[in-house]
């Protein structure tokens, strides 16, 4: 079956982060994308020689799937420097378009699922399909009662991305842990960032804090490579079948 491409004209682009840019997208054919929360799309480009390629994003979309398919298509970009699909989206004027297919993965919340907790853990832009996930979230909790505890690691409170949106939603949901966790830089005391949930370290070395339960818990890795080897490593150590462990590792290419 051929693969669909469309159209996606940028709308509108803010810095999340030092290098990290949330970009804001329509389809320019007027059509919607549905998509389940934790989907990505692939973006078509050429390199400078004209080669053909694509990356990879997750949609950051906040969107309740209960109303029908949305309009936006939001995805979170890394700015590497000297790479290829950088220079697109750096060059990329509102109203410009670009070329994208999709959506397409499995990293999603299954509706068969009966667990009693979700550990969401994910470093970087791994975070992404979380943020699309919280409308599907806040209904599990409401419906079943789940409790959800993202685990999200960055170096610094400057690269904390969507931090104040979680933060929020972990103030309106009780069910709902937030817990940082600063490798490099701590939040400055007092700051609107400092809460007690803020861990110093990497998030792999947090996890045995929440006891990760073999019978209970499904876990999703979103990510970092090494990380996500790490923590997939320690989660089977728990007792954590492999069918309870959704992973999706990025990789960054220029």
């Amino acid at each position: 079956m051929a693969i669909q491409h469309f159209p996606l004209k940028l709308v509108d682009r803010r810095m999340l982060a030092p290098g990290i840019a949330h970009l804001s997208f329509v389809r320019s054919d007027g059509q919607p994308l549905d998509f389940i929360p934790g989907q990505f799309v692939q973006v078509h480009f050429q390199y400078a020689d004209g080669r053909p390629t694509k990356r990879s994003y997750s949609l950051a979309t906040v969107h309740d799937h209960a109303l029908g398919p949305g309009e936006a298509v939001e995805i979170a970009v890394s700015y590497v420097p000297g790479g290829a699909a950088t220079a697109l989206f750096e060059g990329l004027p509102e109203g410009g378009e670009i070329d994208a297919s999709g959506p397409f993965g499995r990293f999603c919340l299954m509706p068969a699922d009966a667990n009693r907790r979700y550990l969401l853990i994910a470093t970087g832009t791994g975070v992404t399909p979380y943020r699309a996930m919280l409308p599907l979230l806040e209904r599990a909790m409401a419906e079943r009662g789940v409790e959800v505890v993202l685990l999200f690691g960055a170096r610094s409170p400057a690269e904390l991305l969507y931090g104040e949106e979680f933060r929020a939603f972990a103030a309106n949901h009780p069910g709902f842990r937030f817990v940082p966790c600063f490798s490099r830089e701590l939040p400055a005391p007092g700051s609107a960032q400092t809460h007690a949930d803020v861990r110093h370290g990497y998030v792999q070395q947090f996890l045995d804090e929440f006891a990760p339960d073999a019978e209970g818990d499904i876990a999703y890795l979103c990510g970092n490579p090494n990380m996500v080897d790490a923590c997939f490593e320690a989660l089977k150590g728990h007792g954590l079948p492999v069918a309870r462990i959704r992973r999706e590792k990025y990789v960054s290419s220029k």
